[in-house]
């Protein structure tokens, strides 16, 4: 198991969500783990390929504290999903367009705030025990998200889902943000180094 872990966050256009996504997981991974530890990616199911972010989500995104420079929007493939150690989706509709490029990635794909929710509770030394490397750590924390899946009821689809703001007004981008920030420390921390 090489030490370089995976992820890859998902959504529809990949200029909203899926780059905030990207942008704040991966500032606070390197912050955790060191620049090159992991690799935070991001594509969309129906992507505005070649496109950057939207510029209503990089002024969320820049409230939050995160860059978006540099960022260029590209077309979701099964050989993405495949490389990936674990997927994150906007949404479950995006979890279920995934498992359909590479059903094996139902082993490992959640949609962000269903994960949040399924780590949350994890005690740190299940989560952080023999921790090595990142993608050791993030592989731990994918077998203990998946081992929480049944023990308690799901969330609603309002609950599991990051709100779509393309093409919508200032306050569902904000929700957005409130959303994908209110779900990333719980992540950080299960994909973090203890």
């Amino acid at each position: 198991m090489t030490a370089t872990a995976q992820i890859l966050t998902v959504c529809t256009g990949n200029v909203c969500r899926s780059p905030f996504l990207e942008r704040a997981l991966q500032a606070e991974l390197d912050g955790s783990w060191g620049t090159g530890s992991v690799r935070v990616s991001s594509a969309g199911t129906g992507a505005l390929a070649g496109h950057g972010m939207d510029a209503r989500a990089q002024v969320c995104l820049a409230g939050a504290g995160y860059a978006a420079e540099g960022f260029v929007a590209r077309q979701l493939t099964a050989s993405m999903v495949a490389e990936s150690d674990l997927v994150l989706t906007a949404t479950r509709a995006h979890r279920a367009d995934v498992a359909r490029l590479h059903p094996r990635a139902l082993r490992y794909v959640f949609s962000f705030r269903e994960f949040a929710e399924l780590v949350a509770g994890v005690p740190g030394d299940q989560l952080y025990a023999g921790t090595g490397s990142a993608r050791e750590q993030v592989v731990r924390a994918v077998g203990l998200a998946l081992a929480q899946r049944g023990m308690r009821p799901p969330l609603s689809d309002l609950d599991a889902d990051v709100v779509d703001p393309f093409r919508r007004s200032d306050e569902v981008f904000d929700e957005m943000s409130r959303q994908i920030m209110g779900s990333l420390p719980s992540v950080a921390r299960a994909l973090g180094r203890a």
